[in-house]
């Protein structure tokens, strides 16, 4: 058991890079796939369900879990990891996507945020200081440092004072983080879709010291093409020997470019989101259980897919049990998704390791493009 938390690049092929975050609670293995779990759970899914996929680390709000049960709350239960059953690492986020996209009223000061909470209307306040003693009651193995994330489009001026605001809060996180080995900092870079905004960005973060970056305010309305345009020359601008994390991202092929272009850890609610509404990722591109194609198909949704739902129900079940709103629907097409993006990041784990990473992408991206199997 490691009494830090660190990170070894075992390869690189081109930009794309794998090795292993070592933590007290385990390893992670990168370029990692991380689940949301929002509420203390991954919605739909066991604990040991989503271990079975292949993941290593998950993701917990703090905007979510201090609104309902309490970070005071968890804290006394025994922690986070205690709480949900989920003994291996968990990153939290600071809250502050959280309560840009969510929360009514909110009101933005240097000190921090005000905010009423979507779900009952009480008034709350977030500040770099509450944020990270939030985390610290929660008990998860990275924090992030609290942040503004601004909507895009918005313009140069408000990018700039955001992402500096952003980065006077990541000072104060920092400061309030103090001393806590076995944990991990991770610093967010912001500044948009501007390269100057994005080093001035880095160079902030890199001054005051983490052990883990993010990219962040990326995935947030500006479109593929926007985000690898600064994925480009982003990850080039931080620390070669850290972790590098983007944000809220995403679709198969969005995460493929980003492990192609330096980053190393992300996040997404869109497996689980998706299976509970019958999308479902395959090797060959995406398909809709609740289509009527499928009512009459005894083929699995993925020949080669090892997961439960591929190796014991055919798609005229999947169509029937999420046409009959069974939540063995939810449960199977999540799993489903899940075990897909894993693969996605074993594969690419593989790939990069023995330098053929442009010969698996091309795979991955011709079979996406052949599309789903003919109807029968």
């Amino acid at each position: 058991m490691t009494a830090q938390i660190s990170f070894e690049m075992q390869a690189r092929d081109g930009l794309a890079r794998t090795g292993v975050i070592s933590t007290p609670r385990g390893e992670i293995r990168t370029p990692a796939f991380m689940p949301v779990g929002t509420a203390a759970t991954v919605k739909a899914m066991m604990p040991e369900s989503v271990r079975a996929t292949g993941a290593d680390i998950l993701l917990g709000n703090t905007y979510h879990l201090m609104l309902r049960p309490g970070a005071e709350r968890i804290d006394r239960l025994g922690g986070l990891h205690k709480f949900m059953n989920w003994d291996r690492p968990i990153l939290t986020d600071s809250g502050g996507f959280q309560v840009m996209s969510l929360a009514g009223l909110r009101k933005l000061t240097e000190k921090g945020v005000t905010f009423k909470s979507h779900i009952d209307g009480s008034k709350h306040e977030l500040t770099p200081e509450r944020s990270m003693e939030i985390q610290k009651l929660l008990g998860s193995d990275i924090v992030m440092c609290f942040d503004e994330c601004p909507a895009l489009p918005a313009t140069d001026k408000a990018v700039a004072e955001s992402m500096r605001l952003s980065m006077r809060w990541a000072e104060r996180s920092k400061e309030a983080f103090g001393d806590r080995p076995g944990h991990a900092l991770f610093g967010i870079m912001q500044g948009g879709v501007t390269p100057e905004l994005r080093e001035e960005s880095a160079e902030a973060l890199k001054a005051i010291g983490f052990d883990g970056y993010a990219v962040g305010g990326l995935a947030v309305g500006e479109g593929q093409e926007a985000m690898f345009g600064v994925l480009d020359y982003a990850p080039g601008l931080l620390p070669e020997d850290k972790p590098r994390y983007l944000m809220g991202v995403g679709k198969p092929d969005d995460i493929v470019g980003a492990v192609k272009r330096g980053i190393d850890m992300m996040d997404c609610v869109l497996p689980s989101r998706s299976g509970r509404t019958g999308q479902v990722f395959t090797r060959c591109g995406v398909l809709n259980i609740k289509n009527a194609r499928h009512q009459d198909d005894p083929r699995p949704l993925d020949e080669a897919c090892t997961c439960p739902a591929c190796r014991h129900y055919s798609r005229a079940y999947l169509h029937h049990v999420f046409r009959s709103q069974e939540i063995i629907s939810s449960m199977l097409l999540t799993w489903h998704n899940l075990h897909y993006f894993q693969d996605i990041m074993a594969g690419m784990r593989e790939a990069i390791a023995a330098g053929r990473f442009a010969e698996w992408e091309a795979g991955f991206h011709a079979g996406r493009a052949a599309g789903d199997i003919e109807p029968l």
